[in-house]
C-alpha cells in the first residue's frame, strides 16, 4: 500500500513538472484543485526552489492559508515573500493613476520575467476580455502562452472571441480539450460560431460534436451561412411572442425567465408557424395598458434583413436606421434570429482594419508576432508585384535615355511629376472606395462623379502646373523645361483622376478587393503616365 501511494505521488509530481515545463498552467491548477491541502504541502517540500515557486504561483489564493498550515513555517514565509503574488500599495496606486495599454504590457512582461504569474493573472482578471485579448496579442509568443495560462477557464472563451484569427487558433490549441469545451459552452452562439471558424477544421468539428440538442441545431444552422452574410452575423437568442397574446401575459413570461439576452430592445412577433410579423418594443410593453394585445402595439415598419444579405449591407442598414437590433428571416419570412449593434460595431471595426491592412498587402487576421519565415513569405508576394510595376516604370524611363543624357535637369524634376499624380490619384481612389463600401458609388452615377473629379484635376492641375513651371524656370533658367513639366503635371493629374475612379470599379467587377490591389495599380498608372508625358514632351520640345 505504501509503495503504491509513493508511486502515485511521484507520478503526480512528474505530471505537474511536465505541465509546468510546457506552460500548461491551467492543467497544473486543475491537478492542484483535486489534491488535498496536506498533499500539496508535501509536494512543495520535495520540489526544488524554482519548481516550488512555479507551483505556488498556481495555487488558488483561497487555499493558500490551509496549505501554509501544513508547511514548515520558514518555507511558508519564504514562498509568500518570494512569490510576489500581491501588488504593493505603491503598485496599486500606480495602477489607478496610469492604466494605459503600454503600462499594462510593461507590468505583465515584468511579472513574467520575475515568475510572478499570480500577478499576471490578477492584471488579466481585472481587465475586460477585449482589453485582455489586445494585451495578449501584444506579447511575443512564449510570453503570450505563459500569460494565457493564467486566464481563468470561465473567461478564456470570451477572451478568445476578441483575438484575431491566428492568435485565437494558436491559444485555443494550447488549452486541454476539456477546458476548451467548457469555455465554448459559456459563449453565446454567435461568439461560438466565430471561435469555430477561427479554429482548424478538426478542432472546430470537435467543438461541434461536444454541443448537443437545440443548441447544436442552431449552431449548425448559423455555420451553414457565409461568414460575411447576415446569417453569419446573426444570433439565435431572440425572444418571440404571438400577436394575439395580451401584454400582461408577456410581462409575466419575462419575469419567469428572469434575464434577457444582451442588447434586447424589442421582442420578435411571429405567428404559430414562426413567420415574422413585427416587433414589440420593450418601451411599448411597459407603457401600454396590460390588457392590450401584442398586435395592437407592435411595429411592422422595422427593416427586416434577409439571411443572405451581405455584411456590408447589414452595416449600412444599421447606420441608416439607427438600429440596436434587427430580425433576420429566410426567403419564406421565417424568423431565424437577430443581429445586434455590438456585432455590427465589431464588423465595422474589422472592415476598417481589413482595408488598412490590405492597402499594405497584409492580412488583418495575421499574428503580429508570427514567425519570421511565415511573415516574410506573405510580404514577399506584394514586394514581387511592386517590383514588376517598378520595372515597368523603369522601362518607360529607359525609352528616353538619350533625352535624359542630353538634359540632366529632367532627371532632377522627374520625381515631382510622379509624386503629384500619385497623391491626386490616391485622393480619388480613397473617395471612390469609401463610396463603394457605403453603396454610394455605382454604374448609375459613375459618369457624374468622373466629371466632378476631372474638373477638380483640371483646376488643381492648372494651378500647380503654373507653380511648378515657375519654380523650374527660376531653378534652371529655361522656359522650355518649365513648360514641359507644367504640361506633364496637368496630364498626369487628369489621368490620375480617371484611374482613381476606373481602377476600383473594374477591380470590384472582377471580384478583387479594391482596397487590396487599387493602390498598387494606381501607383503604376501615375508613374508610367507621368514619366511618359514628361519625357515624351521633353523629347519633342527640347
Amino acid at each position: 500500500m505504501t509503495d503504491h501511494t509513493t508511486g502515485s505521488v511521484h507520478t503526480e509530481i512528474e505530471q505537474i513538472i511536465a505541465a509546468l515545463e510546457h506552460g500548461k498552467y491551467k492543467r497544473v491548477r486543475k491537478m492542484l484543485h483535486q489534491m488535498h491541502h496536506a498533499k500539496i504541502a508535501g509536494l512543495l517540500e520535495v520540489l526544488d526552489p524554482e519548481q516550488r515557486l512555479a507551483v505556488w504561483q498556481q495555487v488558488d489564493s483561497g487555499h493558500e492559508a490551509r496549505i501554509l498550515a501544513h508547511l514548515n513555517p520558514a518555507l511558508g514565509r519564504h514562498l509568500v515573500s518570494e512569490s510576489g503574488d500581491h501588488a504593493s500599495h505603491q503598485e496599486e496606486e500606480a495602477e489607478s493613476e496610469e492604466s494605459s495599454a503600454a503600462t499594462q504590457i510593461r507590468e505583465v512582461r515584468g511579472a513574467l520575467a520575475q515568475g510572478k504569474l499570480k500577478r499576471v493573472g490578477k492584471i488579466l482578471r481585472d481587465m475586460h476580455p477585449a482589453k485582455a485579448a489586445g494585451l495578449l496579442e501584444s506579447l511575443p509568443p512564449k510570453e503570450r502562452v505563459a500569460a494565457w495560462g493564467m486566464v481563468e477557464a470561465d473567461r478564456a472563451g470570451k477572451v478568445l472571441t476578441y483575438l484575431h484569427g491566428e492568435s485565437c487558433a494558436a491559444l485555443a490549441l494550447e488549452m486541454d480539450h476539456e477546458d476548451l469545451v467548457i469555455a465554448a459552452e459559456r459563449l453565446d452562439l454567435d461568439d461560438l460560431v466565430d471561435l469555430i471558424q477561427a479554429l482548424p477544421d478538426e478542432n472546430g468539428q470537435q467543438l461541434m460534436r461536444a454541443t448537443y440538442g437545440r443548441r447544436r441545431e442552431k449552431l449548425e444552422s448559423m455555420l451553414s451561412y457565409p461568414e460575411d452574410s447576415a446569417g453569419g452575423l446573426m444570433n439565435a437568442d431572440q425572444i418571440v411572442v404571438r400577436p394575439d397574446v395580451r401584454l400582461a401575459t408577456v410581462l409575466g413570461y419575462l419575469r419567469l425567465i428572469k434575464s434577457l439576452p444582451v442588447q434586447t430592445d424589442m421582442l420578435m412577433v411571429v405567428d404559430r408557424k414562426g413567420i415574422y410579423q413585427g416587433v414589440l418594443r420593450l418601451s411599448a410593453l411597459v407603457t401600454a395598458k396590460p390588457e392590450f394585445k401584442v398586435a395592437e402595439v407592435m411595429e411592422t415598419e422595422l427593416p427586416v434583413i434577409a439571411v443572405t444579405t451581405s455584411s456590408d449591407e447589414v452595416a449600412r442598414l444599421f447606420q441608416d436606421h439607427d438600429l440596436l437590433s434587427a430580425p433576420v428571416v429566410d426567403e419564406n419570412g421565417l424568423l431565424l434570429g437577430r443581429i445586434t449593434v455590438d456585432d455590427v460595431v465589431d464588423l465595422i471595426r474589422e472592415s476598417s482594419d481589413r482595408a488598412m491592412m490590405h492597402m499594405a498587402g497584409l492580412d488583418e487576421e495575421a499574428d503580429m508576432f508570427a514567425p519570421v519565415l511565415t511573415s516574410s513569405r506573405r510580404r514577399a508576394v506584394w514586394l514581387g508585384i511592386n517590383l514588376v510595376t517598378a520595372f515597368l516604370a523603369a522601362w518607360v524611363i529607359g525609352l528616353f535615355q538619350t533625352t535624359l543624357e542630353r538634359v540632366v535637369a529632367l532627371a532632377v524634376l522627374m520625381p515631382i511629376v510622379a509624386s503629384m499624380g500619385g497623391i491626386a490619384g490616391s485622393q480619388t481612389l480613397t473617395l471612390v472606395i469609401r463610396g463603394m463600401a457605403l453603396g454610394q458609388v455605382g454604374g448609375s452615377n459613375a459618369r457624374a462623379l468622373l466629371a466632378k473629379e476631372i474638373g477638380i484635376a483640371l483646376l488643381n492641375g492648372l494651378l500647380w502646373a503654373v507653380v511648378v513651371a515657375l519654380l523650374a524656370v527660376a531653378w534652371f533658367g529655361d522656359w522650355q523645361i518649365g513648360g514641359v513639366i507644367g504640361a506633364a503635371i496637368l496630364i498626369n493629374l487628369l489621368f490620375a483622376a480617371l484611374a482613381g475612379l476606373v481602377v476600383p470599379m473594374v477591380l470590384d467587377r472582377m471580384g478583387i478587393d479594391p482596397a487590396l490591389a487599387g493602390g498598387v495599380i494606381l501607383t503604376t498608372v501615375t508613374d508610367v503616365i507621368g514619366f511618359f508625358a514628361f519625357l515624351g514632351l521633353a523629347s519633342i520640345v527640347l
